[in-house]
């Protein structure tokens, strides 16, 4: 492009140069300054985009902050419940540990009423040797070495670690998302801790059930006491009634036995449980059967001489051996060589020890309720008149003084002075001995 200069007329106030400028120029020039346009703004919106970018990150990194925040804050919330419940389990262990003491000391106590009724039923034969072994009590309360003491319990931290490590925390996202992630963990790591067993609750678990168990073995065997106890009243009435006796007024006229001592009443709810009611229950029974059993031991039931002595002749009529007539015979005659033991059929006191006609020798002891027996023809008198003797007591041996015809024992029973046969009372003291 060619570039023509003119003059301007003079009549103008300003003189002009026309300028003629190529295309070509115009065209670089446009490009230029578009290209210096388009680096603006390329550089505008890069500044821009920089800032968003730079608040977008700080956003990001501020949530992620947030939520490591609320993760822990929520995990030391849960270790400060968790501990709390430590705390609580701990007091609810140490009171199962009271409780359980109380328990075993109640066990003893009962133990030692079960041994001593055991030992009361045994040693005062009110049952037969049979029940008597049926019904002894459980092995004595052994000491429970499962069950924690106190200064156990009291060592046991309320800040015990749990079985399980507590997990690692992953990397949160968002607020929102690490909130949600939290939540799971920590419930997770609840569930884990409350899961897992604890070995003080299993031996504390196991040291109930045995005290359970000890409590129920009293109870039964509380149980065969009283059934065999009540038997053996039965038994015992029976042999009363079987030889024509009434019970009830036998036991009505003995003494009261010598005992005596300050009065400590004996702590004992029935209403407290089954073993306290039991016990209860079996006091008046223990009662009326040592009564009777006293009754029955003065009764003359047992065989005055030994088993193999042969009876030569019953109670009642027969031949008289000196005049061969008819003649009542007031008891029983047993053969024995001469100086056989002769016992006593029953307790009582020797009323009469010395030689008396007919009888020869003889010994009479009076058993009470009206009762009386004689053993006649001994060959020598043990005993001596007032003393006491107890059933089966050696008062003499077998001979043959008095009125008769070789040795042999001569025994009467007499109920109010008249004389009874006394098969009658032998043969119930039979039945009533061979329950052992």
């Amino acid at each position: 492009m060619v570039t023509r200069v003119s003059k301007v007329p003079p009549s103008s106030r300003y003189d002009y140069a026309l300028v003629t400028v190529r295309r070509s120029t115009v065209v670089a020039g446009l490009f230029a300054a578009t290209i210096l346009t388009g680096w603006s703004a390329g550089a505008t919106w890069l500044i821009l985009a920089r800032d968003n970018f730079t608040g977008h990150m700080i956003k990001r990194e501020t949530a992620r902050q947030y939520a490591y925040e609320d993760r822990i804050a929520a995990l030391k919330a849960e270790i400060d419940k968790l501990s709390s419940r430590q705390l609580v389990d701990q007091d609810g262990i140490e009171a199962r540990v009271a409780e359980l003491v109380t328990r075993q000391s109640q066990l003893e106590t009962r133990q030692a009423i079960v041994a001593a009724l055991a030992d009361s039923v045994s040693s005062q034969q009110l049952i037969s040797g049979r029940q008597a072994r049926a019904s002894a009590p459980p092995a004595p309360l052994a000491s429970t070495p499962a069950s924690p003491s106190a200064s156990t319990t009291s060592s046991i931290s309320s800040f015990v670690p749990f079985s399980r490590p507590m997990p690692v925390p992953e990397i949160p996202g968002l607020r929102r998302e690490g909130e949600a992630r939290t939540s799971q963990a920590a419930g997770a790591w609840e569930q884990s801790a409350i899961a897992a067993p604890s070995p003080i609750d299993a031996r504390l678990g196991k040291v109930e059930r045995g005290l359970g168990q000890v409590s129920a073995a009293q109870i039964r065997a509380l149980g065969r006491i009283e059934a065999s106890v009540t038997s053996a009243h039965q038994a015992l009435r029976s042999v009363v009634t079987e030889v024509g006796l009434e019970a009830d007024r036998l036991v009505a006229t003995q003494r009261a036995p010598a005992v005596g001592g300050p009065f400590v009443p004996a702590n004992i709810d029935p209403k407290a449980s089954p073993f306290e009611a039991s016990v209860i229950r079996l006091q008046p029974r223990l009662q009326a059967v040592e009564k009777l059993r006293q009754v029955v031991g003065a009764l003359p039931v047992r065989r005055p001489i030994s088993a193999d002595a042969e009876q030569t002749s019953p109670f009642g009529h027969r031949l008289d051996p000196f005049t061969r007539g008819l003649a009542m015979h007031t008891g029983l005659d047993f053969r024995a060589e001469t100086g056989s033991p002769v016992l006593t059929a029953g307790a009582g006191r020797v009323v009469t020890a010395e030689y008396n006609g007919g009888y020869g020798n003889m010994v009479e002891v009076d058993h009470g309720y009206g009762l009386t027996t004689r053993y006649a023809h001994l060959s020598q008198i043990l005993v001596s008149e007032g003393q006491q003797v107890a059933a089966g007591a050696l008062v003499g041996r077998v001979g043959s003084t008095g009125r008769s015809t070789g040795p042999h024992l001569h025994y009467e029973t007499r109920m109010d002075g008249e004389a009874v046969d006394p098969q009658r009372f032998l043969k119930a003291g039979q039945r009533f001995f061979a329950r052992d």
